[in-house]
């Protein structure tokens, strides 16, 4: 396959949804990655473009690798990857639960470091590639009532920074992203309407991502850092 394959996790609603829609437009061939294959054929529904459904459980380390094989068999190398999956629970730090806590590292960590290692041995036989870590500005900066939360994503900023560190003398680009919130599913039962509408569009933020990841030779964008405009009253 001559088009470019980037594979995008969590790719079923919100930011996913979006970079994948317009990948597509750029003639791309998309691998959405998720959970449902039902709710991942819905965002492609009346699209046109080259594409392919993969369900699988990203904090599964076989169940990844078998779905980047899969990838692999029937179009070819990852040429971007795109760790965009993530799941956030919020509270005081002594009300979070064991199982909030295993949920938040097992997708966002592991998932992240599972991801990535299933397509970094190609991009290394090739000396091409990106990997790309949608990190929100929790990985930045700590926030109340997202202790756990703002806790996975500084460590999906250490690993990413780590792989720069690592990848410096190769031609595989690595990028962070760190954005605000967004008006997605994932605020959910969170925020309600009046505080929603203060959220970025993910439309938007899919925009503005692309644009800066666009490949320039001997051009790194190790950084992107989007936030919400706050004008003053």
């Amino acid at each position: 396959m001559t088009k470019q394959i980037i594979a995008i996790t969590g790719a079923s609603s919100g930011l996913g949804a979006a970079l994948a829609k317009q990948y597509l437009k750029q003639d791309a061939h998309v691998c959405l990655l998720g959970r449902s294959n039902t709710t991942l054929e819905k965002v492609v529904e009346n699209t046109v473009g080259s594409y392919s459904i993969h369900s699988l459980d990203i904090t599964n380390k076989t169940d990844v690798a078998n779905a980047f094989q899969e990838i692999e068999n029937e179009y070819g190398s990852v040429d971007m990857l795109i760790n965009n999956a993530g799941v956030g629970y919020f509270g005081l730090a002594e009300d979070l639960q064991e199982e909030e806590i295993s949920t938040m590292l097992d997708v966002n960590v592991k998932g992240t470091i599972y991801c990535t290692q299933a397509v970094l041995p190609k991009m290394k036989t090739r000396n091409k590639g990106t990997v790309v870590s949608v990190v929100s500005t929790a990985g930045l900066q700590g926030k109340a009532n997202e202790s756990g939360y703002v806790a996975s994503k500084f460590a999906v900023r250490g690993f990413t920074e780590s792989l720069q560190a690592e990848l410096a003398d190769t031609m595989i680009r690595v990028s962070g992203i760190y954005m605000g919130g967004m008006d997605t599913p994932f605020w959910d039962g969170i925020f309600k309407d009046e505080k929603r509408k203060t959220l970025m569009r993910p439309d938007d933020i899919a925009e503005i991502i692309i644009h800066n990841l666009e490949e320039r030779s001997n051009l790194s964008v190790d950084e992107i850092v989007i936030r919400n405009k706050k004008p003053k009253k």
